[in-house]
């Protein structure tokens, strides 16, 4: 006798960004949502691909595309293109996509839960609440960034007004949902800090992740994290890396005076791996100041960024001040999971400085403590060739492989979705 089929439950997803795009974002909802899909249906609502900001002709054509990828049924909406220089374009960008994805909420047919993430800023809120309200569903809230706080936190915009409003729009986005869903300790805070206390929103706790499975240690002479280092003048150097977005939340240009000081060692290379709104002025800052040990190399396809992370010594973690109990640098995860020792640029208490600091995987100072971040270097490189950056290797894998996998936090996200029916 053939067992009943058990009907799942309709998950729509408010993404932004999604697979191919190389947002940390759209790479956890790619695998958040196929990670779930024996227990729900889901639909994601998303722009083509464009983080880069350039759109293949082929996503030109026509308003919206439907796609099935792996199982996860796909509705993308075309936006303009823009530069990430351009603060104007790139609004111009945003507005399209919420706009679109209010659209394309009556093409995903009936739901029963609505998730959305905090991106794009306050946007990201509004349209689950207003997912909730046309699909009269659950809504489920997850907040990677607290906005305004972060945009207060690196003084991106002074606008009182404009700040209190984007303040409102959000607090109204978490009263409206039946579940939030934070990433942090620290996050938990300031959420209950917006409300004073009184009436928090029903939320909990689940970290982020990385595939401990797709990113883990190789040796440094591996094949291809060989090639990796040979094809930036890498040999016999060793690298400090920073793998990730270089933009305002990660008060990187103050560190390039302390890189500076390094200019003469030979042996020493400061390699950033990535796209940004500073790279630019960074690299300007390189040539004004002839640091010829600073290697700017773009992102690397997913498929070989566990070669690029393990081609560095030693990894930065780094966060502006003020993003304490606001955001939780993603690329903590692949440090981890690749096994590397940690420089740590985060404040006391923060989500990722928390797990640095109970890991013994690395050393940590406070953001704006630029003379700490010196000695720190100076640290690693004397006990390059002791006993000290494996164990720390070690410890941080460990403690990855036990809590911060994509297994562990993925079947987190689908208990708590479940239960709310």
């Amino acid at each position: 006798m053939e067992s009943p089929i058990v009907k799942k439950s309709r998950l729509l997803i408010y993404a932004h960004y999604y697979h191919p795009d190389v947002a940390s974002t759209g790479q956890i909802l790619k695998e958040l949502a196929e990670g779930m899909l024996q227990t729900f249906d889901i639909t994601v609502i998303c722009v083509v691909p464009s983080y880069t900001g350039v759109i293949d002709k082929d996503y030109k054509r026509k308003m919206f595309y439907k796609e099935n990828i792996n199982g996860v049924q796909v509705i993308r909406i075309r936006v303009p293109e823009f530069t990430k220089k351009n603060k104007l374009s790139r609004i111009r960008n945003i507005i399209a996509y919420f706009y679109g994805a209010l659209i394309a909420t009556f093409k995903a047919g009936p739901m029963d839960f609505v998730y959305s993430i905090s991106q794009p800023p306050i946007l990201g809120g509004l349209l689950g609440v207003w997912g909730k309200w046309m699909k009269r569903a659950q809504y489920i809230y997850n907040i990677q960034d607290f906005n305004p706080e972060q945009t207060l936190a690196v003084g991106y915009s002074q606008n009182k007004p404009v700040l209190k409003a984007m303040m409102g729009f959000d607090k109204f986005s978490c009263s409206r949902a039946d579940k939030v869903i934070v990433v942090g300790r620290d996050m938990v805070d300031t959420l209950k800090d917006r409300f004073k206390g009184r009436k928090v929103p029903n939320h909990v706790f689940i970290n982020n992740w990385i595939d401990e499975k797709e990113i883990y240690p190789l040796p440094s002479d591996h094949e291809k994290v060989a090639a990796f280092k040979q094809k930036y003048g890498l040999d016999n150097k060793f690298v400090f890396m920073y793998s990730g977005n270089l933009g305002l939340y990660y008060d990187l240009e103050n560190l390039m005076p302390v890189i500076a000081r390094f200019k003469a060692r030979d042996n020493v290379a400061f390699v950033f791996v990535g796209e940004g709104s500073i790279r630019d002025r960074m690299v300007q800052y390189k040539n004004e100041h002839g640091l010829d040990n600073v290697i700017f190399i773009p992102y690397q396809d997913k498929s070989d960024l566990v070669y690029s992370l393990n081609a560095g010594d030693v990894h930065w973690c780094i966060n502006a001040k003020g993003i304490k109990g606001v955001s939780v640098p993603s690329k903590l995860y692949g440090i981890m999971a690749a096994g590397k020792p940690i420089l740590g640029v985060l404040e006391p208490g923060s989500e990722a400085r928390l797990i640095i600091e109970e890991t013994t995987s690395g050393y940590v100072t406070e953001p704006g403590n630029y003379d700490q971040v010196e000695q720190i270097i100076e640290r690693f490189l004397a006990e390059r060739d002791s006993a000290i950056p494996s164990g720390m290797s070690e410890r941080a894998r460990a403690y990855l492989v036990n809590h911060l996998t994509k297994e562990v936090s993925i079947r987190k996200y689908t208990e708590e979705i479940s239960i709310l029916l």
